[in-house]
């Protein structure tokens, strides 16, 4: 068994982890957080919204299936570092084209492996999310310390940018074409596309600086706000072009950071979790069915709504806003934080995890039918037609 060189976990607080080197020996920094899904690490690590995280997987065995050139959700891994308890010495799996610790390696990503994720996992979930540095190169706990401090905090990082596309590209719907939408790629997945493919969607993805007229000039039906990295409160361009959709009644959907950027367009505030909702396996209630769903999620900031907060139950009632009223129409059950919004007067709504999810679960898959189905009822109403009621939005804009 080939021996592996030693490396050292340090968290800000000063909580110091051994283990060995996993993947590219180096130096890393970012803020920890855990993630509790049991399976998909490459759509983990290859997710834009874990940029500049380094995440601790709770699974004890990763890297058993290997990986593969089909399940990545980006051109890249985007991780600042990988924590593992077991890593797996051989991938088996009949898709795998590789070994997860050779990817790992091949493009950088500094892990540690051996380290008692349990402990781990349960101090950031009673210390709270926080900085964080591996280090296979220097096994002076005060030393990197030092350097973990120095490192740039999650809130106030502005990170869109850094993740987005250089280049505006399409993804064709499959079978016959319905819709047209605009993607702002604030850090979208692959599977976002798909899923709306699916739909018969032709979606064109635009780079996160684009204004809703470059977004509106590719003929779009409709206009969808992705996941992706950093703090919302940072993101004002954004922000400014959610509010004009609102204006013009373009059907939007928000996902994730998507959600907190129309949380915010239409008048609320945002605010960072305590450890934030990373997994597979979060129940979350739909108000319009009364269904509690299986969730994949991936978000450490959240959408703040009156009378909400501090774990007390959101009211389940209208809220009035510059564009109308808007219910909050999902909640995480195991914290009452606000997972998803629909706006009453405008063509909006938006969840905060992940319908999209890859490898799961799919609970939450009918959302891109809802999607659609905003879609063809706003085209309807812009329809003229002998007897027909159109309906207005009673915006205040």
């Amino acid at each position: 068994m080939v021996k592996r060189r030693p490396a050292i976990l340090v968290l800000e607080d000063g909580r110091t982890f051994p283990g060995e080197a996993y993947g590219s020996v180096g130096e890393t920094f970012g803020e920890a957080v855990f993630n509790t899904g049991m399976t998909g690490y490459q759509e983990t690590l290859t997710d834009p919204s874990y940029h500049r995280q380094v995440v601790v997987q709770t699974a004890p065995h990763i890297g058993n299936t290997g990986v593969n050139g089909e399940d990545d959700e980006s051109g890249r891994i985007w991780v600042a570092g990988y924590v593992v308890r077991d890593p797996a010495r051989i991938g088996s799996n009949w898709r795998a084209t590789g070994g997860l610790e050779d990817r790992l390696a091949t493009e950088g990503v500094v892990g540690i492996s051996g380290v008692d994720t349990r402990a781990l996992t349960r101090h950031l979930r009673e210390r709270g999310a926080m900085r964080v540095g591996i280090s296979s190169v220097d096994n002076d706990p005060q030393s990197l310390l030092t350097r973990v401090r120095q490192a740039p905090q999650m809130t106030g990082a502005d990170l869109s940018a850094e993740v987005t596309t250089a280049e505006p590209y399409v993804v064709e719907a499959l079978g016959e074409h319905r819709f047209t939408v605009a993607a702002l790629d604030l850090g979208i997945k692959r599977n976002v596309p798909r899923r709306l493919a699916t739909r018969g969607v032709t979606t064109h993805v635009l780079p996160a600086s684009s204004s809703i007229d470059q977004l509106l000039a590719t003929g779009a039906d409709a206009i969808f706000l992705s996941p992706g990295p950093g703090d919302p409160a940072t993101a004002d361009a954004p922000v400014a072009l959610a509010r004009e959709a609102l204006r013009r009644q373009v059907p939007l959907f928000g996902i994730c950071f998507g959600s907190q950027i129309l949380g915010r367009a239409l008048g609320f505030g945002t605010y960072k979790l305590g450890y934030g909702h990373r997994g597979i396996n979060q129940p979350v209630l739909d108000r319009a069915t009364g269904k509690v769903e299986v969730t994949s999620h991936n978000h450490g900031f959240a959408v703040e709504v009156p009378g909400a907060g501090g774990g007390a139950v959101v009211p389940d009632q209208v809220i009035d806003t510059d564009f109308g009223g808007v219910r909050v129409s999902h909640v995480c059950l195991n914290d009452n934080v606000v997972e998803g919004l629909r706006a009453v007067d405008v063509p909006a709504f938006t969840v905060q995890y992940h319908p999209e999810a890859a490898a799961g679960p799919h609970d939450a898959d009918y959302l891109f039918d809802r999607f659609a189905e905003l879609i063809e009822g706003r085209a309807l109403d812009r329809q003229p037609s002998e007897g027909r009621t159109h309906s207005k939005g009673r915006s205040n804009a």
